[in-house]
């Protein structure tokens, strides 16, 4: 009886060169006992010395895959259980069609189990943060997975968040990213992972506001995201009064009277000709509001529900030119009425600006999005579509006559000057356009909705409050 020790349960590398060397040897399953490190040695085996094979080893080359995901399974068996599945597979090179074997059958199960768990680990693991150290942001992660996969899906992990030093910790090991260079160490406990950081309070927000009562189906949730790995999610202690709530917060959808339906939606069909519509004299900001719901000059017009002209007196000093309407501006027909509006308006109050004295509008004036099932996902517009709708912003400005200008994003800025450049090459300072306007660049009130770092955030709003007293105080 020869006799294999395993230092590191789940290394497929150790095992793989025991492996090739027993086979080499014409050794037969049934001659090799099989242990781990930690374990006593039997009282009859004999120690196997791993050597390098003698002669090629020619093996089916997804068998060979399989077995580096299966070396992972929580048994003790497996060891021995690959190697019957390899020694066998030398002799029948298609033993892996044969699905009804026991063998094929348990390999093909195992395997099942340990993609399934490398799924859940990466859908799953959540980092807390630990602070910063030499300008690369640190993170943690505790996780207990099913099987021993971190070698699986730390490469993963490794793609995903390069840019910063992070540490998984599993009970059987655990994976370090740090400059930039991925090694491993020894398991650790729950203990060294803070329990929770300032990232979190936002993403149960967030959690709790895509939760859809109306859609709630506990056993398909569980099976997607099991028990088992409640207790290392944040979000999973708002789960419970979630779904206590679920069918109240239903009766309450329902008592909602439904709103009639978007009677500019179905515009197309009845929309006039070019030639009609070039007969209107754009001398008031309603003939351009009404001339642009005609507009065909790019193909966005085909998607979108509307246009959207902008909004404010024609006496207004100062004229804000964000990039684009969003989802709530396409279906009710305003600039700055969704997410980004609803911050805007908290900044326009901090720097004492009144938004109905303003001039609000877009360098492009139709919704350009990606449908997502039952979504539809913003997409930057292309130069192209900027300088093709620039005709519309120029001849609002020109009935308008802002004194200053105050562009919102990368976007706004070509389309108010007709060329691309940073907003960091032009914010900070007060630019002359042609005609004596004044430009104040600054950034898009989406930007501050994507920040997820408290501080940062609470930092750019303020930069960003301050450009709007700039803007406020240059117009007075």
């Amino acid at each position: 009886m020869r006799e294999v020790v395993l230092e590191t349960p789940g290394d497929f590398g150790e095992w793989r060169r025991a492996a090739r060397s027993l086979l080499a040897d014409g050794i037969a399953p049934e001659d090799i006992s099989w242990r781990g490190g930690g374990e006593g040695a039997s009282l009859f085996g004999e120690a196997a010395a791993v050597l390098p094979p003698s002669g090629a080893l020619s093996l089916p080359r997804e068998l060979v895959a399989i077995a580096e995901r299966v070396i992972c399974y929580r048994d003790a068996a497996v060891p021995a259980r690959l190697y019957r599945v390899l020694w066998r597979a030398l002799q029948d090179r298609r033993l892996l069609e044969r699905r009804t074997d026991p063998d094929v059958d348990w390999l093909m199960k195992a395997d099942k189990a340990i993609r399934r768990d490398v799924h859940k680990m990466h859908a799953f693991v959540r980092f807390r943060r630990l602070g910063e150290d030499s300008e690369r942001e640190r993170f943690a992660a505790w996780f207990e997975p099913a099987h021993r996969i971190l070698r699986l899906t730390a490469p993963f992990f490794q793609r995903r968040f390069t840019g910063m030093d992070w540490a998984i910790v599993t009970p059987d090991a655990r994976a370090i990213w740090e400059d930039e260079e991925l090694r491993y160490g020894p398991g650790g406990t729950r203990d060294e992972v803070p329990e929770s950081d300032v990232v979190e309070d936002q993403w149960r927000t967030y959690y709790g506001a895509i939760f859809n009562p109306a859609r709630v189906k506990i056993a398909a949730m569980r099976a997607e995201m099991p028990k088992k790995y409640w207790h290392n999610l944040p979000e999973a202690q708002d789960i419970a009064p979630l779904l206590a709530g679920a069918e109240a917060r239903v009766e309450r959808m329902r008592a909602v009277a439904v709103s009639a339906a978007n009677a500019r939606t179905e515009k197309w069909r009845k929309r006039v000709t070019d030639d009609d519509a070039s007969t209107e004299a754009l001398d008031t900001l309603d003939a351009i509001a009404r001339a642009l719901d005609r507009c065909t000059r790019c193909p966005l017009y085909c998607d979108a529900t509307q246009a959207v002209a902008g909004e404010g007196p024609v006496t207004a000093r100062i004229m804000l030119v964000g990039e684009q309407p969003g989802d709530q501006e396409d279906l009710q027909g305003r600039p700055f009425v969704g997410p980004a509006g609803q911050v805007l308006n908290e900044a326009l109050d901090e720097a004492g600006m009144d938004r109905r004295r303003l001039f609000l509008t877009n360098a492009v004036k139709h919704f350009k999005f990606e449908p997502r099932g039952k979504r539809r996902l913003h997409q930057n517009p292309t130069a192209a579509e900027i300088d093709l709708c620039r005709w519309w912003l120029d001849k609002e400005r020109a009935l308008v006559r802002p004194d200053v200008i105050v562009t919102l994003g990368g976007s706004a800025l070509r389309g108010v000057t007709g060329r691309s450049a940073t907003i960091a090459s032009m914010r900070g300072s007060v630019h002359e356009l042609e005609g004596g306007t004044k430009l104040i660049a600054t950034v898009h009130p989406s930007f501050l909705l994507r920040l997820p770092d408290r501080d940062r955030a609470a930092k750019e709003r303020a930069m960003f409050v301050a450009d709007l007293i700039r803007a406020r105080k240059l117009a007075a």
